[in-house]
């Protein structure tokens, strides 16, 4: 059988019956520094994950956590998924635009700045619920 575009081999497809996602566009910082605290997290459990994010002291770790909560409350709320049986089943970090500023300098020059954004996408699997 011939992999189709959408049937990609390796690729891990959503399931909106078993899984809830979140995601977060244009946040304000490298993807690279995202996916420094993304690695550690993917494939734990819900409360675990809660735990490693609030006592790493990297910047990332608040939006990450915030989008964590919003994918267990959407399980929660629209599937009644229970929190204690969530894990990370799928973490991404993509690169968003970068935004151009320019700086005031010495005789009327500017010097470039460039602020990079990223998308954060998580999904959440249920592992109680039968596929």
């Amino acid at each position: 059988m011939k992999n189709s575009k959408n049937n990609k081999k390796g690729v891990n497809q959503y399931n909106p019956y078993t899984e809830v996602r979140s995601i977060g566009k244009y946040i304000s910082m490298s993807a690279h520094k995202a996916r420094r605290v993304i690695n550690q997290i993917r494939g734990r459990s819900y409360a675990e994950t809660l735990m490693i994010l609030e006592l790493m002291p990297f910047r990332a770790c608040y939006p990450i956590l915030k989008l964590i909560y919003s994918a267990a409350a959407n399980g929660n709320h629209n599937m009644g998924f229970n929190e204690a049986s969530l894990i990370i089943s799928q973490a991404q970090v993509t690169e968003g635009n970068t935004t151009k500023k320019l700086k005031p300098r010495a005789r009327g020059r500017g010097y470039p700045i460039k602020r990079p954004t990223c998308h954060i996408t998580i999904v959440l699997k249920d592992l109680q619920t039968k596929e």
